[in-house]
């Protein structure tokens, strides 16, 4: 099982990133697949969900309205569109999958599977 995390970089202040989350040797099917970001200094926390296409996704209020999270079943692949970044947004990207209860998908610790991690660096 593994999850591959990319497409982060460098971006300034406004700019847009999107983020791919690719797994092999699981399916997504019925598992929440989510976004979670650690800054330096600071906790893993959460930032967007889904569980399956066509399924109201789950938003952090930091990033509700900029960010949108979709599914693409056929390739097994979640994306984050990162858009109107801000400085505030720099961190390491995580994606992760599970079968949390659905009050728990905003911990990481409900969380089985995770990927690599990928640098978001917004400069002002």
């Amino acid at each position: 099982v593994q999850l591959q995390a990319s497409g982060g970089g460098l971006v300034q202040d406004g700019g847009f990133l999107r983020l791919s989350c690719a797994a092999s040797g699981l399916s997504f099917s019925n598992r929440y697949i989510t976004w979670f970001r650690q800054a330096p200094g600071k906790e893993r926390e959460f930032v967007a969900s889904i569980i399956r296409f066509g399924l109201t996704p789950y938003y952090a209020d930091s990033v509700k309205g900029r960010f949108t999270i979709s599914i693409n079943n056929a390739k097994n692949t979640v994306y984050l569109q990162m858009n109107s970044l801000n400085p505030e947004d720099t961190a390491v990207y995580y994606c992760a999958t599970g079968s949390p209860v659905s009050s728990n998908k905003y911990f990481p610790s409900a969380y089985g599977y995770w990927g690599q991690g990928t640098l978001v660096t917004v400069s002002s």
